[in-house]
């Protein structure tokens, strides 16, 4: 979960950022060390599978980044096992897999990664398929005026307008930082949302569903505003 506002998660006045402060000392030292940089993803990943709690997602990663998960395991997914299946009011229901997504024409988009806990990445490259393109050849329905995004961690969710989602900065990305997203950032496959904190930028991609009204996505149900903007986005268009 991601994005600038200051309000904790679950309505706490102290919450991921105080637990951020607490674990920064003893992971400041793996995290600098480049020896074990390497293998920190893997630590991570492992990690989390054994920790309901979900403490080891506030540990620091490589690159700026940190790991979240509001499930103790999330499952891995490949070229083998992942789909994208895309629905709800559309004439061309569809299910993608991941080869097929990567052989559609991909669009890269630079912008910052901002989190709500205060951490940020500035200029980060995502690269994938623009959702309007998927929204196009899907073909929407007159009565559809918003997206649902569904998450394979089987709990995550995210919603957005059909307008907002239509802008030429929102992708389902597949690289990030120019190499494929790994399973530790929310891949094979997570939505992209420039414009918008982190947090609605969904990780671990499974479904998409146009639907007549915006659904509050998991974070929105507990306090957070179901519109992320960032201070300085262009809320009128993307980047081209």
């Amino acid at each position: 979960m991601t994005g600038r506002s200051k309000r904790n998660a679950e309505g706490a006045p102290v919450g991921r950022r105080a637990l951020l402060g607490m674990l920064a000392a003893g992971a400041a030292g793996l995290a600098a060390a480049p020896s074990l940089q390497r293998g920190w993803e893997s630590f991570l990943g492992a990690a989390s599978r054994k920790d309901p709690t979900g403490l080891t997602g506030l540990l620091p990663n490589p690159g700026g980044f940190r790991y979240y998960s509001i499930v103790g395991s999330v499952p891995r997914k490949d070229e083998r096992t992942y789909a994208l299946t895309i629905g709800g009011l559309v004439d061309r229901p569809r299910t993608y897999t991941l080869p097929e997504l990567r052989a559609l024409p991909q669009t890269r988009v630079l912008g910052d990664a901002v989190c709500t806990d205060g951490w940020r990445v500035d200029d980060t490259p995502f690269e994938g398929v623009r959702l309007a393109d998927l929204l196009d050849a899907a073909g929407v329905r007159e009565k559809g005026t918003a997206v649902r995004f569904t998450c394979f961690d089987g709990a995550y969710s995210e919603s957005l307008t059909l307008e907002q989602a239509r802008r030429s900065d929102v992708l389902v990305a597949l690289n990030m930082q120019d190499k494929p997203i790994s399973h530790v950032q929310g891949g094979p496959v997570r939505l992209y949302v420039a414009p918008m904190y982190f947090y609605k930028s969904a990780k671990w991609l499974s479904g998409i569903e146009v639907t007549e009204q915006v659904v509050p996505g998991f974070w929105e149900e507990r306090g957070y505003p179901v519109d992320g903007w960032l201070d300085d986005a262009d809320r009128t268009d993307g980047t081209a």
